[in-house]
């Protein structure tokens, strides 16, 4: 098993995921290699909370161009992964 840590990358801080938070359910942006099983394994280490679903998503990098030379490249893809804690868990990602 791996360390949490190096499969949670960083916790999506959106309004659409502000939202989800009223629901229990937390989106990570985590390592591309890991699975749902990776996944609900460092969360429930992470965090001490008990996971019921995970879902992953790979989201393809945004194509870009230089403006001044024209040059065309891209950013990076990123993997997701929303997570729904059971009842009465809850994650507190804003305390100091």
């Amino acid at each position: 098993m791996r360390d949490a840590m190096s499969v949670l990358i960083r916790p999506v801080v959106s309004e659409k995921t502000t939202d989800l938070m009223e629901n229990r359910t937390y989106v990570f942006v985590v390592d591309p290699r890991a699975t749902k099983i990776d996944v609900r394994n460092a969360v429930e280490q992470a965090f001490n909370v008990k996971v019921t679903n995970v879902n992953t998503l790979n989201r393809k990098g945004k194509s870009t161009r230089n403006s001044r030379t024209g040059v065309v490249g891209s950013r990076p893809g990123t993997k997701r992964a929303i997570v729904t804690l059971a009842e009465g868990d809850s994650i507190n990602l804003f305390e100091n």
